[in-house]
């Protein structure tokens, strides 16, 4: 049996729709030929999601996402935190609504879970394109 689930830390932030999204993601994860496993969606604030940041990654910026990956072979597991006031910041900055940036960031995170990449130039287009495929399947 496979779940997703979605929960706040440190933020009031709740998704609206959530079988709509769940719909998606199992899409989204099908299209790669994968199988929804156990996928946690946390949302947080800047300073929740920096300090996972520099516990985890050593990095210490802000950042709107991070994956950690718990899958196994074909099943995709993990959790996924993301920053909602990074979020807020993108979307004014690449002028989308906020929702829209936010199916952008929770799609980033799943690709994390599918393998996808983005410490290159390379990489960081495939993962473009994969935001934008990913995009193109909500309905």
């Amino acid at each position: 049996m496979s779940n997703v689930y979605f929960c706040s830390e440190e933020t009031t932030f709740v998704l609206s729709n959530q079988p709509r999204y769940v719909d998606w993601i199992f899409s989204l994860i099908a299209e790669h030929k994968f199988e929804c496993g156990d996928i946690s969606f946390i949302y947080c604030s800047d300073r929740h999601l920096l300090e996972l940041n520099k516990k985890h990654l050593g990095h210490d910026y802000y950042t709107d996402v991070i994956t950690f990956d718990y899958g196994e072979q074909d099943k995709v597991s993990g959790d996924i935190f993301i920053s909602v006031d990074r979020v807020g910041d993108n979307a004014k900055e690449f002028h989308c609504s906020f929702a829209e940036e936010l199916r952008r960031v929770m799609a980033h995170g799943i690709l994390h879970l599918l393998g996808f990449d983005d410490k290159d130039m390379e990489s960081q287009e495939a993962m473009r394109r994969g935001e934008n495929d990913a995009l193109k399947l909500f309905k």
